[in-house]
């Protein structure tokens, strides 16, 4: 899978390469069309192929997500990643090491199996959790 660069700076009267266009776009078609990866398992450590896609997450059993440091994954600036529940098991996202999740009351499970959350990266090592939290 390829990596985007959405948040490249481009300069007024530069000429961009087609390489530089072609993964805009594919960035921006992975946002607009939901590229999914799905994850069956008990447990699942993000990646940086996740940006800007959809992780749905199914398991009868609890999952538990992880959201590494910036020290193992080089995370974009303005990094988002939608996070769905498909299984019963709840979905409980932790903070790797020195990784710090924000969310209203603390909250950190997917709400129930159909439920779904974004990150969003707000600073280094620092994440918004936002949606259907339980």
């Amino acid at each position: 899978m390829a990596t985007y660069p959405l948040s490249e700076a481009y300069i007024d009267g530069q000429v961009l390469t087609a390489a530089n266009v072609n993964s805009i776009t594919e960035g921006v078609n992975d946002i607009a069309f939901g590229t999914i990866n799905a994850q069956t398992g008990t447990t699942y450590t993000l990646v940086l192929t996740d940006v800007a896609k959809i992780v749905t997450l199914s398991n009868a059993s609890a999952i538990t997500l992880t959201v590494p440091p910036e020290s193992s994954v080089a995370w974009p600036a303005g990094t988002t990643i939608v996070l769905a529940q498909l299984g019963a098991g709840t979905v409980t996202i932790a903070a790797g090491a020195g990784v710090t999740i924000n969310s209203a009351g603390g909250a950190l499970d997917i709400g129930a199996q159909y439920g779904a959350v974004t990150l969003l990266k707000t600073g280094t090592d620092t994440w918004l959790l936002i949606g259907n939290l339980a």
